[in-house]
């Protein structure tokens, strides 16, 4: 059988298994649509948590960013991992206790102001837009290899899945659905990392691999420190980059995380507020499964690459055209090839591929010597390296079946949940409640179930030009969540901040971040200019998916600022911000 049919099998089954489930749990209720009726487990819940975080972002995308950045990209498992943790100790409990359906309706109801709300509806659409282009890219990239198409293709096939089980589906059939997507991508993640594991070190624990020798006795790092080094690279296990930059991004990604709407609406869908705790908990259980051996997957593939393109070590003339034609060990990068994510030229016509850092000063002198003309590995998107680490390493087709199935549960789980804190946004604060509050409960999952199919539209259309890697574009959504939706929670439930403050911070820090992104990206606004790194001048040197912090503290500062110039809350609403943060009984909060 060959690998295309073995994909398929894989790819359908599991595609058969979402439907079915989003069938068999169809939402009939609002309260279904928004919140599964608020009657899932802890435990189910944890792990349909756990999926819905784990994105395009993580499965497909982390893993490339730390294999050809090394250290410096350890940021992302920081600050994505923190997250969740302030997310589970500082918000997730106290806004299940304040009982809503939405972010907004909290923040609308918290600050007492219908323009509040509209705002935070605001700040949670731009932020899930740019969030759901990184897994619509994801799906297109996982799509487009393994149905063997391109990634436009792969895009518009990914987008008709996620209509078809999330549009009808609602939380409660995204909540199931998410359960199976979840083992699917953690089996696809840690089987292929175990084998390569095994190949490189004996050690069937890829966490551990990762510190362990390879067949002549050398620590893998120590292998990959050398091997990368010769070649013009950074070290890579070495601190190389900007620490104000790191220290300012991974700040951004944790707050960020805890700002995230798709997140947070999943602690409504329990009974309790213990259950948000326990739910919260378990989270991130299942989520360290697949963190702790990322780490592993990228510094293994990085070696696994780099060895293939000098097999003999670096005083080899590198691969030749010949070998990459004759030995099936190769075939994964003609297959790769042809979906545009993969390229090389043989630039100097010697019948062989040279891949080094052309900008080293030791590898120019040596490239004029050997009369080399330049890095011959013209493409290797980073999305790619994931899904490509079976085949580079010659594992079993059912592996590579398995992982691809894995890559499109990752970046569909995450697209359902985000498109549903969209849809929900634009049907119940937005229509419900502000332009037609007396909307029936019918037509109001009518809306719902509209503004989800526009959304998916929106995200595909996007997707087509994403701005950078999955994860990239991922980043920017959490600076983004981190400098307009984070501060006003905090606040909301931390402090007395009144509404004219919540309102301005959330336009200062949403305003002074699309800003920067624009100025610094020139997306949408300068064409063919979408380049995966910042245009100059940044300021102090940040780059734009650092940014949210800074917005962060410019929403505070402003909220605190406007909120002292214009008045205390009303009473009734310092007393509500007390009941939610300081339970009044603890049998009576537990049951609320």
């Amino acid at each position: 059988m060959d690998q295309f049919t073995i994909n398929l099998m894989f790819v359908g089954a599991s595609f058969a298994l979402y439907i079915g489930i989003a069938i068999w749990a169809r939402a009939g209720t609002t309260s279904e649509f928004y919140a599964a009726g608020r009657g899932v487990h802890p435990v189910t819940n944890g792990m349909a948590t756990a999926a819905d975080w784990m994105s395009a972002a993580s499965f497909l995308s982390m893993a490339g960013l730390i294999a050809f950045v090394g250290y410096d990209n350890s940021a992302y498992l920081m600050g994505w991992t923190g997250g969740y943790v302030l997310l589970a100790l500082l918000l997730a409990p106290y806004l299940r206790k304040f009982g809503k359906f939405t972010v907004s309706e909290f923040i609308g109801d918290r600050f007492y102001s219908p323009t509040a709300r509209l705002v935070a509806v605001l700040c949670l659409i731009i932020a899930s837009i740019t969030y759901v282009i990184g897994q619509m890219t994801g799906v297109g990239v996982a799509f487009g290899r393994f149905l063997e198409v391109d990634t436009t293709t792969g895009l518009l096939i990914g987008a008709v899945v996620v209509f078809a089980y999330a549009v009808f589906g609602g939380m409660k059939g995204v909540t199931y659905t998410q359960v199976a997507q979840y083992v699917v991508l953690i089996l696809a993640y840690t089987i292929p990392a175990i084998f390569i594991s095994l190949q490189l070190t004996g050690n069937p624990i890829p966490a551990l691999g990762l510190f362990g020798s390879t067949a002549d006795g050398t620590p893998l790092l120590e292998t990959l420190d050398a091997i990368v080094t010769d070649l013009g690279f950074n070290q890579y296990t070495a601190h190389n980059g900007d620490t104000l930059n790191m220290v300012l991004f991974t700040l951004s990604l944790m707050i960020g995380t805890a700002g995230l709407p798709h997140v947070i609406m999943r602690f409504f869908t329990v009974p309790r507020v213990a259950d948000a705790r326990w739910s919260a908990g378990w989270a991130l259980v299942f989520i360290a499964l697949l963190y702790l051996t990322a780490p592993a997957v990228g510094a293994m593939a990085r070696l696994n690459i780099t060895q293939q393109f000098w097999p003999e070590g670096t005083d080899a003339q590198a691969v030749s055209l010949e070998q990459m034609e004759s030995d099936p060990t190769y075939d994964w990068m003609a297959t790769w090839q042809q979906t545009g994510m993969l390229g090389w030229e043989d630039k100097n016509g010697d019948g062989r591929i040279q891949y080094y850092n052309d900008a080293s000063p030791e590898m120019q002198e040596r490239a004029a010597a050997e009369g080399w003309t330049g890095n011959e590995l013209t493409n290797f998107n980073n999305d790619i390296l994931v899904l490509a680490n079976p085949e580079i390493a010659n594992l079993p087709s059912w592996v590579i079946g398995l992982i691809a199935a894995g890559g499109l549960a990752a970046a569909l789980s995450t697209a359902a949940g985000l498109l549903l804190a969209i849809s929900s946004a634009v049907s119940h604060d937005l229509m419900k409640g502000q332009l037609t509050p007396n909307i029936s409960e019918k037509g109001e999952l009518l809306a719902a179930r509209i503004a989800m199919a526009v959304s998916i539209a929106v995200a595909t259309w996007l997707g087509l030009n994403p701005p950078g890697f999955a994860a990239q574009t991922v980043a920017l959504a959490f600076g983004i969540a981190a400098a307009s939706i984070f501060p006003v929670l905090m606040m909301g439930i931390f402090s007395k901040v009144n509404r004219q403050g919540a309102v301005a911070g959330m336009l200062a820090g949403l305003l002074v971040t699309l800003l920067y992104i624009f100025l610094h990206k020139g997306w949408f606004f300068i064409p063919d200019t979408n380049s995966y790194t910042d245009a100059e001048p940044l300021f102090l040197g940040i780059k734009s998916t650092s940014f949210g912090a800074v917005g962060a503290l410019i929403n505070f500062v402003v909220a605190f600022t406007v909120s002292k110039m214009t008045g205390p809350i009303p009473r009734h609403i310092s007393e509500l911000v007390e009941s939610v943060r300081v339970p009044r009984g603890a049998g009576a909060a537990q049951d609320h």
